[in-house]
């Protein structure tokens, strides 16, 4: 007989995914591009919100399309009883659960994790939230945002600016929390194929985004911030900045004494890598004013594309501030299928992130594309529950099953 060939490592495990919006549709987006065959459970009428969310092509949202590529979509009207009872038969069939609803939801729909592992004692059932399950602030309603607030993490991100806080562009939080996800299921399925037992996952995006904090958050250093003898975020680094090129913005890094010199003989100073009042990083920190200004005196006179020649020979670390259009062309990240090409059935070419995590028995990525609304209600419950074409048909007719073309 000849020996089965996995898709990739995640190859004939079983995802029941009741997620919506960013963070959970990205762990489990990862589980399907790894291989897992995702079932997406959407809540009808509208199914995953995230479909009513801009850029909209036919009524098609390439926000959904890009976070659920690869899955498959059961459309349920779970106020009708028989749609309950199909996704408890499902999870009986399941290697992993993962929902990011508000905590206490659930367990009120009635597939809480003790109703779970009784219906499967192996299952790995992962709930993602703001918060988390437990705590004061768990019942708070939140998203990415929100809990950046909370952990810190806005007012990091803001540190060397003055005034009123602005918001990162993008969903940091969100899509790492979908990542810190993937590891806990990851760790978890692997338990269980060591002891039989499946557990509960309780994933909160404020957890993950405190754990981006590099400062030790000692009481003696809380108390030297109160004091204003110190900043958590705001202490000099230098040279750590954004600079103006003649055509980017160019982010320069040279923190440690080394890379200073470098820098040095890069801009055509040496002697300032010597110089006592840069030579140490003390140095450079009181006179941060004048090390900033020496850097954007050479920066410009010196053409943007000649001076990151320049830095990339010294081995300073150096990169133009790119747009997301600079991006998406950029030959280094095509070439590694950073950007990969990927096409839709209604918005037609696209270019969306490639799986970030590589494996070398799976260089490949496997074909994916993002699903209709309850385009595979008849495919997973005739596979899955052996449901009969006449048994599906009724179900439709009670408006259990939905299905549109969005």
């Amino acid at each position: 007989m000849a020996e089965h060939k996995s898709r990739h490592v995640l190859d004939g495990f079983r995802v029941l995914d009741i997620t919506q919006f960013v963070a959970g549709p990205t762990a489990t987006r990862f589980l399907a591009q790894m291989g897992a065959e995702v079932i997406k459970l959407e809540m009808a009428p509208t199914g995953d919100r995230a479909r009513l969310v801009p850029m909209l092509k036919d009524g098609r949202s390439s926000h959904f399309v890009h976070h659920n590529r690869g899955k498959k979509s059961l459309c349920l009207d779970m106020s009708k009883p028989q749609a309950l009872d199909l996704t408890k038969r499902l999870l009986a069939r399941v290697d992993v659960f993962v929902e990011n609803f508000s905590p206490g939801t659930i367990a009120r729909m009635g597939l809480g994790y003790e109703e779970v592992r009784r219906i499967n004692p192996r299952l790995v059932m992962c709930s993602i939230s703001t918060f988390g399950q437990s705590g004061r602030l768990a019942s708070l309603a939140g998203f990415d945002f929100i809990g950046a607030s909370y952990a810190a993490a806005i007012s990091a991100l803001n540190a060397r600016r003055e005034g009123q806080p602005v918001l990162p562009n993008i969903p940091i939080g969100d899509v790492m929390t979908g990542v810190h996800a993937v590891g806990a299921i990851a760790c978890a399925l692997l338990y269980r194929e060591r002891t039989g037992q499946g557990q509960y996952l309780d994933i909160s995006l404020l957890d993950a985004y405190f754990n981006c904090h590099e400062v030790v958050t000692t009481d003696l250093h809380r108390r030297a911030m109160a004091g204003g003898q110190a900043e958590a975020h705001g202490a000099s680094v230098v040279p750590l900045a954004i600079f103006r090129g003649t055509r980017h913005y160019i982010c320069i890094m040279a923190p440690l004494d080394h890379l200073w010199r470098r820098l040095c003989e890069a801009i055509g100073r040496p002697e300032l890598g010597q110089d006592p009042r840069f030579a140490d990083h003390a140095g450079r920190a009181r006179n941060e004013k004048q090390v900033l200004e020496l850097i954007q005196a050479w920066l410009d006179a010196t053409d943007e594309a000649q001076a990151l020649d320049i830095l990339e020979q010294y081995h300073v670390p150096a990169a133009p501030v790119l747009t997301l259009t600079d991006a998406i062309d950029n030959p280094h990240l095509l070439e590694r299928g950073t950007v990969r090409a990927a096409t839709d059935r209604i918005l037609g070419d696209i270019k969306v992130p490639g799986l970030p995590l590589r494996f070398s028995d799976f260089p490949d990525e496997l074909p994916a594309e993002a699903p209709f609304l309850g385009e595979h209600n008849r495919e997973i419950l005739s596979r899955y529950l052996d449901l009969s074409d006449m048994e599906i048909a009724e179900l439709e007719r009670a408006g259990v099953l939905q299905e549109k073309r969005v």
